[in-house]
């Protein structure tokens, strides 16, 4: 299993991604040989520093390689991405972790587990795993992959072990109703040999706080105990688990604390505000929310004020497009107007900037400050660190 991919030329469109990056460091590590196309450096990149990479305004796929696609470039010919992850997948029978909430921790956690436990396992993951090293690892042992159902990718994979976290409407451009999206992870679901659904909470001691996480660890521990891994061995290293980057990442900026949280669903947005809550009882919370996806702001403007209403103070952007085009009538403001028939007077700052500069000019000692959303919100961190 050490070269199942060698001889082959690999080129990754959209490489400096959270996705892109991990399966182009396992295809490297199991023997291909690698390069790729980004609009930007980004963090991703670092573990692959010594492979090429074009940083361009436009995509570009050279001759020669074989090109794997972002799900963010559909107008770019070649392997789409999840065509490759099967590839992956079907290399090592996985454990794939998927659902709405919480995958990315949970896959974490089985793997932190894993690795501890003396496992040696593999792992692809959406976001950063600073305990890990890196988003993607390429042991030996069992793979671990964070399943997307955002685009259908999960519904393709072969699972050893399927998790399933908990299961809402998230992507209104992709499934018709709740009712079709539950319609596929059941279909998927029995073609796995063991499924892993409805695990109950951990109750044993966590460093990450919130009622989702102790549902994540819940789903870990289960998932942990079905991959051999004894009982009190993994309750004891998911005690040591500190998370994800950008999973309730606390940063102490003098006399005020940022949390800086991927939350960009109303049920997770709730979830990080009842978090941030737990665990820094009777501080002010001041949050700055970025909306994701047009689809997903007009269908829940209402539910994303409800959950943002937690908060103390609310400061709201425009939409981070994604890879979605506009639709008239739809930005940021249908959640501020939704803010304020529940009478909350949120403010509306288009732009990051703006937005970090309201919380600066607002924060008070001792003061919460939650930046959320799955965009480019996430610069605000480093304009408040400023």
């Amino acid at each position: 299993m050490s070269s199942p991919f060698a001889g082959r030329r690999l080129w990754f469109v959209g490489i400096g991604g959270a996705g892109l990056s991990a399966y182009a460091q396992l295809a490297r590590a199991w023997g291909a040989e690698v390069g790729g196309w980004d609009k930007t450096r980004t963090p991703y990149l670092e573990p692959l520093a010594d492979v090429a990479v074009e940083i361009s305004p436009e995509p570009v796929a050279p001759e020669g390689w074989e090109a794997v696609v972002s799900s963010a470039y559909p107008q770019v010919p070649g392997l789409r991405r999840r065509e490759l992850l099967s590839e992956l997948a079907s290399a090592r029978l996985p454990i794939v972790v998927a659902g709405t909430h919480g995958k990315g921790t949970t896959a974490a956690m089985i793997a932190f587990v894993l690795r501890e436990a003396g496992h040696d396992p593999a792992w692809l993951i959406g976001a950063p795993v600073p305990q890990l090293g890196s988003n993607a690892g390429s042991g030996t042992g069992p793979l671990v992959i964070e399943g997307d159902e955002s685009d259908r990718t999960v519904f393709s994979l072969p699972a050893r072990i399927a998790v399933v976290t908990n299961i809402e409407l998230d992507h209104h451009s992709e499934f018709a109703s709740l009712a079709e999206l539950e319609a596929e992870f059941d279909a998927w679901l029995v073609q796995a040999e063991h499924v892993v659904r409805d695990a109950p909470p951990f109750e044993g001691p966590l460093a990450l706080p919130g009622e989702l996480n102790r549902r994540n660890a819940g789903s870990a521990l289960a998932t942990l105990e079905l991959a051999g891994v004894e009982r009190a061995e993994a309750e004891a290293a998911l005690a040591r688990f500190e998370g994800t980057g950008r999973r309730f990442e606390v940063h102490e900026l003098g006399d005020v604390t940022l949390v800086d949280d991927y939350a960009h669903h109303p049920t997770e947005i709730a979830a990080t505000i009842a978090a941030a809550r737990e665990r820094f009882p009777g501080r002010t919370l001041r949050a700055l929310f970025q909306p994701h996806l047009y689809s997903r702001t007009r269908h829940l403007a209402v539910e994303l004020a409800s959950a943002l209403a937690g908060a103390d103070d609310v400061t709201v952007t425009d939409i981070y497009p994604a890879r979605e085009e506009p639709i008239p009538g739809v930005t940021g403001k249908l959640v501020v107007d939704a803010l304020s028939d529940r009478g909350v007077l949120a403010a509306w700052t288009p732009t990051v900037e703006q937005g970090a500069e309201r919380l600066r000019r607002r924060a008070r000692s001792g003061d919460v400050l939650l930046v959320l959303g799955a965009g480019d919100v996430d610069r605000a961190a480093s304009l408040l660190r400023g």
